[in-house]
Protein backbone atom coordinates (compact mmCIF):
# COMPACT_ATOMS: atom_id res chain seq x y z
CA UNK A 1 0.00 0.00 0.00
CA UNK A 2 2.60 2.24 1.45
CA UNK A 3 3.94 1.83 -3.06
CA UNK A 4 0.40 3.12 -3.83
CA UNK A 5 0.49 6.19 -1.99
CA UNK A 6 3.84 6.81 -3.13
CA UNK A 7 3.08 6.84 -6.62
CA UNK A 8 -0.20 8.86 -6.67
CA UNK A 9 2.06 11.21 -4.36
CA UNK A 10 4.48 11.81 -6.65
CA UNK A 11 2.27 11.63 -9.54
CA UNK A 12 -0.11 14.97 -8.26
CA UNK A 13 3.70 16.84 -7.62
CA UNK A 14 5.17 15.80 -11.59
CA UNK A 15 1.90 17.01 -12.80
CA UNK A 16 2.76 20.12 -12.32
CA UNK A 17 6.68 19.81 -13.63
CA UNK A 18 5.99 20.60 -17.35
CA UNK A 19 3.73 23.70 -16.75
CA UNK A 20 6.20 24.91 -14.96
CA UNK A 21 9.09 24.42 -17.22
CA UNK A 22 7.62 25.83 -19.67
CA UNK A 23 7.10 29.52 -17.35
CA UNK A 24 11.01 29.11 -16.53
CA UNK A 25 12.49 28.23 -20.14
CA UNK A 26 12.67 31.40 -21.43
CA UNK A 27 13.74 33.74 -18.64
CA UNK A 28 16.28 31.22 -17.10
CA UNK A 29 16.71 28.89 -20.12
CA UNK A 30 17.10 24.92 -19.89
CA UNK A 31 20.42 24.74 -18.21
CA UNK A 32 19.79 27.48 -16.14
CA UNK A 33 16.34 25.68 -14.93
CA UNK A 34 18.39 22.46 -14.35
CA UNK A 35 20.37 24.12 -12.19
CA UNK A 36 17.96 25.88 -10.12
CA UNK A 37 15.76 22.88 -9.97
CA UNK A 38 18.75 20.92 -8.15
CA UNK A 39 19.89 23.60 -5.87
CA UNK A 40 16.75 23.92 -4.47
CA UNK A 41 16.03 20.28 -3.45
CA UNK A 42 19.34 19.58 -2.65
CA UNK A 43 18.85 22.41 0.06
CA UNK A 44 15.39 21.31 0.99
CA UNK A 45 17.03 17.76 1.55
CA UNK A 46 19.74 19.28 3.50
CA UNK A 47 17.40 21.15 5.41
CA UNK A 48 15.73 17.63 6.11
CA UNK A 49 18.95 16.08 6.94
CA UNK A 50 19.68 19.29 9.27
CA UNK A 51 16.23 18.83 11.24
CA UNK A 52 16.60 15.23 11.63
CA UNK A 53 20.03 15.37 12.73
CA UNK A 54 20.60 12.49 10.53
CA UNK A 55 24.54 11.59 9.87
CA UNK A 56 25.73 9.44 7.18
CA UNK A 57 28.79 7.30 6.67
CA UNK A 58 30.54 8.18 3.67
CA UNK A 59 32.82 5.26 3.84
CA UNK A 60 31.48 2.82 1.82
CA UNK A 61 28.92 5.08 -0.65
CA UNK A 62 29.69 3.96 -4.42
CA UNK A 63 30.36 7.32 -5.39
CA UNK A 64 30.96 6.45 -9.11
CA UNK A 65 27.38 4.99 -9.42
CA UNK A 66 26.04 7.92 -8.31
CA UNK A 67 27.49 10.37 -10.27
CA UNK A 68 25.90 8.14 -12.79
CA UNK A 69 22.85 8.60 -11.85
CA UNK A 70 23.18 12.30 -11.37
CA UNK A 71 24.02 12.78 -14.52
CA UNK A 72 21.28 10.19 -16.08
CA UNK A 73 18.29 11.00 -13.64
CA UNK A 74 18.53 14.82 -13.18
CA UNK A 75 21.53 17.13 -15.42
CA UNK A 76 21.12 14.93 -18.87
CA UNK A 77 17.32 14.58 -18.89
CA UNK A 78 16.11 17.91 -17.30
CA UNK A 79 18.42 19.79 -19.62
CA UNK A 80 16.97 18.00 -22.33
CA UNK A 81 13.52 18.18 -21.71
CA UNK A 82 14.37 22.10 -21.11
CA UNK A 83 15.29 22.62 -24.64
CA UNK A 84 12.41 20.40 -25.89
CA UNK A 85 10.10 22.60 -24.34
CA UNK A 86 11.50 25.78 -26.44
CA UNK A 87 10.13 23.86 -29.24
CA UNK A 88 6.57 21.63 -28.23
CA UNK A 89 4.05 22.16 -25.81
CA UNK A 90 4.33 21.30 -22.20
CA UNK A 91 1.15 18.97 -22.90
CA UNK A 92 2.92 17.17 -25.70
CA UNK A 93 6.15 16.80 -23.71
CA UNK A 94 4.25 15.18 -20.59
CA UNK A 95 2.81 12.66 -23.25
CA UNK A 96 5.79 11.55 -24.78
CA UNK A 97 7.55 11.11 -21.27
CA UNK A 98 5.20 9.01 -20.44
CA UNK A 99 6.30 6.62 -22.77
CA UNK A 100 9.25 6.14 -19.98
CA UNK A 101 7.80 3.00 -18.64
CA UNK A 102 8.42 1.06 -21.96
CA UNK A 103 11.81 2.35 -22.61
CA UNK A 104 12.09 1.18 -19.16
CA UNK A 105 11.69 -2.37 -19.46
CA UNK A 106 13.13 -2.80 -22.72
CA UNK A 107 15.98 -1.72 -21.74
CA UNK A 108 15.80 -3.58 -18.63
CA UNK A 109 15.61 -6.58 -20.28
CA UNK A 110 18.21 -5.83 -22.80
CA UNK A 111 21.07 -4.53 -20.69
CA UNK A 112 20.33 -5.60 -16.82
CA UNK A 113 18.81 -8.97 -17.10
CA UNK A 114 15.58 -8.33 -15.93
CA UNK A 115 12.84 -10.84 -16.74
CA UNK A 116 9.57 -9.33 -17.01
CA UNK A 117 6.43 -11.77 -17.67
CA UNK A 118 3.69 -11.77 -19.97
CA UNK A 119 1.48 -9.83 -17.69
CA UNK A 120 3.97 -7.29 -16.99
CA UNK A 121 4.68 -6.71 -20.77
CA UNK A 122 0.48 -6.14 -21.32
CA UNK A 123 0.33 -3.92 -18.48
CA UNK A 124 2.76 -1.53 -19.88
CA UNK A 125 0.98 -2.02 -23.31
CA UNK A 126 -2.78 -0.92 -21.82
CA UNK A 127 -0.99 1.77 -19.60
CA UNK A 128 0.32 3.16 -22.91
CA UNK A 129 -3.10 2.53 -25.07
CA UNK A 130 -4.57 4.84 -21.96
CA UNK A 131 -2.48 7.28 -22.41
CA UNK A 132 -3.13 7.37 -26.34
CA UNK A 133 -6.83 7.15 -24.95
CA UNK A 134 -6.67 10.03 -22.26
CA UNK A 135 -5.20 12.75 -24.20
CA UNK A 136 -7.78 11.43 -27.82
CA UNK A 137 -4.17 11.87 -29.91
CA UNK A 138 -4.06 12.16 -33.47
CA UNK A 139 -0.68 10.17 -34.47
CA UNK A 140 -0.14 12.69 -37.24
CA UNK A 141 -0.14 15.18 -34.59
CA UNK A 142 3.45 13.78 -33.51
CA UNK A 143 4.94 13.91 -36.98
CA UNK A 144 3.84 17.66 -37.43
CA UNK A 145 5.61 18.79 -34.37
CA UNK A 146 9.50 20.15 -33.98
CA UNK A 147 11.75 17.28 -34.83
CA UNK A 148 14.52 18.82 -32.38
CA UNK A 149 11.70 18.82 -29.19
CA UNK A 150 10.51 15.53 -29.97
CA UNK A 151 14.14 14.03 -30.24
CA UNK A 152 15.40 15.75 -26.89
CA UNK A 153 11.98 14.78 -25.25
CA UNK A 154 12.30 10.79 -25.88
CA UNK A 155 16.25 10.81 -25.06
CA UNK A 156 14.76 12.31 -22.20
CA UNK A 157 12.87 9.26 -21.50
CA UNK A 158 15.79 7.23 -22.58
CA UNK A 159 17.97 8.51 -19.67
CA UNK A 160 14.74 8.18 -16.49
CA UNK A 161 14.53 4.47 -18.31
CA UNK A 162 18.50 3.24 -18.41
CA UNK A 163 19.13 5.66 -14.95
CA UNK A 164 15.97 3.31 -13.28
CA UNK A 165 17.30 -0.14 -13.81
CA UNK A 166 20.79 1.49 -13.37
CA UNK A 167 19.83 2.30 -9.00
CA UNK A 168 17.80 -0.38 -8.81
CA UNK A 169 20.87 -2.57 -9.57
CA UNK A 170 23.64 -0.63 -8.14
CA UNK A 171 22.43 1.29 -5.69
CA UNK A 172 20.39 -1.37 -3.36
CA UNK A 173 20.63 -0.56 0.48
CA UNK A 174 21.74 2.85 0.10
CA UNK A 175 20.23 5.22 1.72
CA UNK A 176 17.47 6.75 -0.49
CA UNK A 177 17.94 10.63 1.04
CA UNK A 178 21.63 10.20 -0.24
CA UNK A 179 20.64 8.91 -3.23
CA UNK A 180 18.24 11.76 -3.77
CA UNK A 181 20.81 14.32 -2.76
CA UNK A 182 23.90 13.16 -4.48
CA UNK A 183 21.77 13.10 -7.40
CA UNK A 184 20.79 16.90 -6.94
CA UNK A 185 23.79 18.05 -5.92
CA UNK A 186 25.78 16.55 -9.48
CA UNK A 187 22.72 18.23 -11.28
CA UNK A 188 23.50 21.14 -9.85
CA UNK A 189 27.55 21.07 -10.47
CA UNK A 190 27.11 19.75 -13.47
CA UNK A 191 24.43 22.19 -15.36
CA UNK A 192 26.58 25.63 -13.88
CA UNK A 193 29.33 24.19 -15.74
CA UNK A 194 27.18 23.95 -18.73
CA UNK A 195 25.48 27.32 -17.87
CA UNK A 196 29.45 28.93 -17.92
CA UNK A 197 30.35 26.84 -21.21
CA UNK A 198 27.43 28.17 -23.19
CA UNK A 199 27.79 31.64 -21.76
CA UNK A 200 24.06 31.59 -20.63
CA UNK A 201 23.21 33.24 -16.83
CA UNK A 202 19.97 33.71 -14.47
CA UNK A 203 18.71 37.19 -14.75
CA UNK A 204 17.44 38.10 -10.97
CA UNK A 205 15.71 40.44 -12.48
CA UNK A 206 13.46 37.98 -14.06
CA UNK A 207 13.33 35.43 -12.09
CA UNK A 208 11.61 37.50 -8.69
CA UNK A 209 7.97 37.78 -10.67
CA UNK A 210 5.77 35.96 -8.29
CA UNK A 211 4.74 33.40 -11.25
CA UNK A 212 8.80 32.47 -11.84
CA UNK A 213 9.24 32.23 -7.70
CA UNK A 214 6.08 30.04 -7.28
CA UNK A 215 7.26 27.88 -10.26
CA UNK A 216 10.77 27.62 -8.98
CA UNK A 217 9.51 26.63 -5.54
CA UNK A 218 7.53 23.91 -7.20
CA UNK A 219 9.68 22.31 -9.47
CA UNK A 220 12.57 23.13 -6.97
CA UNK A 221 11.16 22.04 -3.13
CA UNK A 222 8.80 19.53 -4.65
CA UNK A 223 9.04 18.69 -7.89
CA UNK A 224 13.05 17.81 -7.44
CA UNK A 225 13.57 17.70 -3.54
CA UNK A 226 10.88 15.79 -1.90
CA UNK A 227 9.94 13.57 -5.25
CA UNK A 228 13.13 12.32 -5.39
CA UNK A 229 12.54 10.69 -2.15
CA UNK A 230 9.77 8.76 -3.12
CA UNK A 231 11.06 7.79 -6.97
CA UNK A 232 14.01 6.34 -5.28
CA UNK A 233 11.80 4.48 -2.56
CA UNK A 234 9.80 3.42 -5.26
CA UNK A 235 12.62 1.96 -6.96
CA UNK A 236 14.43 0.25 -4.14
CA UNK A 237 10.97 -1.23 -2.39
CA UNK A 238 9.41 -2.55 -5.77
CA UNK A 239 11.05 -1.96 -9.18
CA UNK A 240 12.63 0.37 -12.19
CA UNK A 241 9.20 -0.64 -13.55
CA UNK A 242 7.00 0.59 -11.07
CA UNK A 243 8.71 3.70 -10.21
CA UNK A 244 8.65 4.94 -13.79
CA UNK A 245 4.83 4.06 -13.81
CA UNK A 246 4.10 7.45 -12.53
CA UNK A 247 4.97 8.90 -15.79
CA UNK A 248 1.56 6.86 -17.12
CA UNK A 249 -0.27 8.82 -13.90
CA UNK A 250 1.52 12.53 -14.95
CA UNK A 251 -0.90 13.24 -17.74
CA UNK A 252 -3.81 12.75 -15.46
CA UNK A 253 -2.49 14.35 -12.57
CA UNK A 254 -1.84 17.49 -14.80
CA UNK A 255 -5.67 17.14 -15.97
CA UNK A 256 -6.69 16.57 -12.41
CA UNK A 257 -5.07 20.55 -11.37
CA UNK A 258 -6.50 22.13 -14.55
CA UNK A 259 -9.94 20.97 -13.28
CA UNK A 260 -9.35 22.03 -9.60
CA UNK A 261 -7.31 25.38 -9.99
CA UNK A 262 -8.12 26.41 -13.52
CA UNK A 263 -12.15 24.85 -14.46
CA UNK A 264 -10.88 23.05 -16.97
CA UNK A 265 -13.40 20.39 -18.37
CA UNK A 266 -12.61 17.32 -18.29
CA UNK A 267 -13.67 15.04 -21.44
CA UNK A 268 -15.09 11.37 -21.25
CA UNK A 269 -12.86 9.75 -23.24
CA UNK A 270 -10.28 10.87 -20.45
CA UNK A 271 -11.96 8.97 -18.31
CA UNK A 272 -11.53 5.86 -20.26
CA UNK A 273 -8.29 6.25 -20.61
CA UNK A 274 -8.05 6.90 -16.86
CA UNK A 275 -9.40 3.67 -16.07
CA UNK A 276 -7.02 1.92 -18.76
CA UNK A 277 -4.00 3.15 -16.93
CA UNK A 278 -4.76 2.18 -13.72
CA UNK A 279 -5.42 -1.07 -15.26
CA UNK A 280 -2.32 -0.95 -16.86
CA UNK A 281 -0.43 -0.20 -13.64
CA UNK A 282 -2.34 -3.21 -11.69
CA UNK A 283 -1.12 -5.66 -14.09
CA UNK A 284 2.60 -4.65 -14.47
CA UNK A 285 3.15 -3.47 -10.58
CA UNK A 286 0.98 -6.24 -8.95
CA UNK A 287 3.66 -9.12 -8.64
CA UNK A 288 6.67 -6.43 -7.46
CA UNK A 289 4.12 -4.81 -5.17
CA UNK A 290 3.50 -8.25 -3.73
CA UNK A 291 7.07 -8.87 -3.55
CA UNK A 292 8.29 -5.69 -1.84
CA UNK A 293 6.23 -7.12 0.93
CA UNK A 294 7.40 -10.82 1.83
CA UNK A 295 9.87 -11.96 4.62
CA UNK A 296 13.12 -12.13 2.63
CA UNK A 297 14.21 -8.85 3.71
CA UNK A 298 16.21 -8.25 6.46
CA UNK A 299 15.41 -5.56 9.46
CA UNK A 300 19.07 -4.11 8.99
CA UNK A 301 17.91 -3.70 5.12
CA UNK A 302 14.43 -2.40 5.81
CA UNK A 303 16.42 0.20 7.90
CA UNK A 304 18.95 1.01 4.75
CA UNK A 305 15.72 1.59 2.46
CA UNK A 306 13.68 3.84 5.02
CA UNK A 307 13.39 7.31 3.34
CA UNK A 308 16.76 8.64 5.28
Amino acid sequence: MKLYVALITLSLIWGTSFYFIKILVEDLGPWGIVFVRCSLGALTLLLIIFVKRKQFFVKNIPWLSLLIVGLFNALIPWGLIGISETKISSSLASIVNATTPIWTSVIGVIFFSVTLRMKQWSGVVIGFIGILILIDLNLTQLFNEDLIGMGTMIAATLCYGFSSQFTKKHLQGISVMIISLITLVVGAIGSSVLMFISNSSIDLTLITTTENLIAMVGLGVFGSGLAYLLFYYMIQEGSAEFATFVTYLVPITAMIWGWLLLDEHIPTHAIFGLILILVGVYFSTKKTAIQTHTPSHTTNNKKQRSFI
